[in-house]
């Protein structure tokens, strides 16, 4: 009998992990237990989600990381919730960092945390998720990181018909405190769009 507290400690880890999931060693060091063990546990969680047909969502191996997710029983409804023109709005953090790249493009995700402080990875995902962000090459360098500039959906979402409508900057920009390039950038592209 598998233990019921070892498949919940299993799953909220595999919750947390959310897409980049967890690979069987990960899995193994953070519940100290054998692969052997592991493996069971995994098969358990997903056979318990499998069997029940009002669960959503099921286990997934993808490139040797086991994650949760959806169903595809149910990738109708996902795809009705996607193309929803639905109210769609973006949190302060997704604001802050879409301001930053409007008036800095185009920037890398470093450059982006150094201004606003904070790690920006999940801001980032959810503007290139909702098209207001792309790629737009990558940057000199070691490792040539990704520059992340605005699309014509930016645009067309803040009413703007060039990037020259965005509001004036004051100059007075500190340079040794990125935060308040962060606050400013976000109070000026916040009056913009009220």
């Amino acid at each position: 009998m598998v233990d019921s507290k070892l498949i919940g400690i299993l799953e909220c880890l595999l919750f947390a992990a959310g897409d980049e999931g967890l690979s069987l060693k990960q899995i193994c060091t953070t519940m100290e237990i054998v692969e052997d063990e592991a493996i069971i546990l995994l098969e358990q969680l997903k056979s318990n989600y499998d069997q029940d047909t009002s669960r959503g969502i099921t286990v997934t191996i993808l490139a040797e990381t086991y994650q949760l997710a959806t169903k595809r029983d149910f990738a109708d409804y996902l795809k009705r919730l996607v193309e929803s023109p639905g109210p769609s709005t973006l949190s302060q953090a997704g604001l802050e960092t879409l301001a930053i790249i409007a008036y800095k493009q185009p920037i890398t995700r470093v450059e982006i945390e150094e201004i606003r402080g904070v790690k920006t990875e999940r801001p980032l995902q959810t503007l290139v998720a909702k098209g207001l962000i792309k790629e737009a090459g990558r940057a000199e360098g070691t490792g040539r990181a990704k520059l992340y500039g605005t699309t014509k959906e930016f645009l067309d979402y803040f009413g703007l018909k060039s990037l020259d409508e965005l509001p004036e900057l004051p100059n007075t920009l500190n340079e040794d405190d990125p935060q308040d390039d962060a606050d400013l950038f976000f109070s000026s592209f916040k009056e913009q769009i009220e």
